[in-house]
């Protein structure tokens, strides 16, 4: 991974130049993928994650999109303070450290910051994890016994180890593969702050909230899976 910089007056990229020789600004618009044919799917959930098969591999396009009642004004700019502190930037910025650290979190390829005079719009792509789904969708097929949960606190665990505070880890932000394997997912607004214990607990209340919310009303077991999960972020 070889993380470079190009910026102008009016738009600054960041992108991986061992995967991509030259920066393209279409690179970040869903029609030039979709005129491409190379659109293979979308995500769940709020934004418009696209799955795409690129040149330089299996990808994910997803635009920085606001949600609440904030999105009644404005559902994709934001306020322009710099390149480098975009949210763009910054989550590539995080990504790539966590990369280096060897964690399991999608490796950044690309993103755009285009400055609209006070305000921005953003977008960034990652190599897209395949063989994985959200842990919302197949945790009633998970049993309890599944090593898979302590593999989640784990990789909470080892993520925090890292100084990486995640903005919201929820049940559709953790990826589950064969083997137990587990991958974390958005690091959007997401921060470097060690030693933040208060902040680490919050992200393990914020998942087993999301956890209660998606846990299929049919399966049992909740309370022992959360209790695998917290002895595997123990260790």
């Amino acid at each position: 991974m070889k993380i470079s910089y190009e910026q102008s007056r009016s738009r600054a990229i960041v992108y991986d130049a061992n995967r991509i020789e030259q920066p393209d600004e279409r690179l970040f618009e869903p029609r030039y993928w979709r005129e491409q044919g190379a659109i293979r799917g979308q995500a769940r959930g709020r934004g418009s994650a696209l799955m795409l098969d690129t040149p330089f591999g299996p990808a994910v396009l997803r635009q920085y999109l606001r949600g609440g009642q904030v999105a009644r004004f404005s559902r994709d700019r934001y306020i322009f303070t710099g390149y480098r502190r975009s949210r763009p930037m910054r989550e590539v910025g995080v990504l790539a450290y966590l990369v280096r650290q060897g964690l399991p979190v999608p490796r950044p390829l690309g993103a755009i910051c285009r400055r609209y005079g006070p305000t921005y719009q953003g977008a960034l792509i990652t190599r897209r994890i395949e063989g994985a789904e959200p842990l919302a969708d197949v945790m009633g097929q998970q049993a309890c016994d599944d090593p898979v949960w302590a593999t989640i606190g784990v990789t909470i665990r080892r993520m925090h180890e890292a100084g990486v505070v995640h903005a919201d880890l929820n049940a559709r932000n953790i990826l589950v593969a064969g083997d137990s394997r587990v991958y974390l997912l958005d690091f959007d607004r997401a921060v470097l702050k060690r030693g933040a214990g208060q902040r680490y607990r919050a992200n393990l209340e914020r998942l087993k909230r999301s956890l209660v919310k998606c846990w299929p009303s049919a399966a049992d077991g909740f309370e022992e899976c959360w209790t695998r999960i917290k002895l595997g972020y123990s260790g």
